[in-house]
């Protein structure tokens, strides 16, 4: 890159909203879902989208963007390939962070925990809910392993829908993991950069919830 960008005066004041703790659900996965109501009726494209963050095998962190797919009482839940690389950075350390942007409100999620792999069964039932399109590519793909080029992947796909019809079952090596939270923190943005930080913490009793200097 010959010209550095200019990035020092891109500045936005915001001003849509507080939070407040007399104002929050005592369960954070409550107040999640709350959050997480209001970005669908804003239409927020994809506000299932979250960035996962591992700890990589060569000691770097390592961060993506996928899709949550199922949020209950234990925690959140994403599918990928368990050979690809954030399947083999879980399977050497569990801990793993997520954090949604949800830009148009001004808020942020920032979740830590620790990562499990969902049951055969419940891998099975999600599996089976994608377009067969999506399910071949769970068979056709290498995930995160170097290939040739994409004509390749192409007649990889097309075998594997030539072999097993229109109606694939759940290859062993794909699936999905839970991440149970044991720390959360919901960030607004406020006026003059002194935001609102409202961080749950897991304790023996419950959540204790905590307000930390923006």
């Amino acid at each position: 890159m010959n010209t550095p960008l200019s990035l020092a005066d891109i500045r936005t004041d915001y001003a849509r909203a507080a939070l407040d703790e007399a104002a929050v659900h005592a369960d954070p996965l409550a107040q999640f879902a709350q959050w997480f109501q209001e970005a669908q009726r804003a239409e927020i494209p994809e506000p299932n989208a979250m960035t996962l963050a591992t700890l990589g095998l060569d000691g770097r962190p390592k961060a993506r963007v996928v899709l949550v797919k199922g949020l209950d009482r234990q925690g959140f839940s994403f599918f990928t390939n368990y050979e690809s690389a954030k399947g083999r950075e879980l399977a050497a350390n569990p801990f793993a962070a997520l954090q949604f942007h949800w830009v148009q409100l001004e808020r942020q999620v920032r979740i830590e925990g620790v990562v499990s792999k969902l049951t055969p069964a419940e891998s099975d039932a999600y599996y089976l809910s994608r377009p067969v399109n999506s399910r071949l590519g769970a068979w056709a793909s290498p995930q995160s392993q170097v290939i040739p080029d994409r004509a390749w992947l192409e007649r990889r796909e097309a075998e594997y829908r030539a072999r097993l019809g229109d109606d694939p079952q759940r290859p062993e090596h794909w699936g999905g993991y839970r991440l149970v939270p044991d720390v959360m923190e919901f960030w607004q943005g406020r006026p003059s950069r002194l935001h609102d930080r409202l961080r749950y913490v897991r304790a023996a009793d419950g959540w204790r919830i905590e307000r930390l200097a923006p």
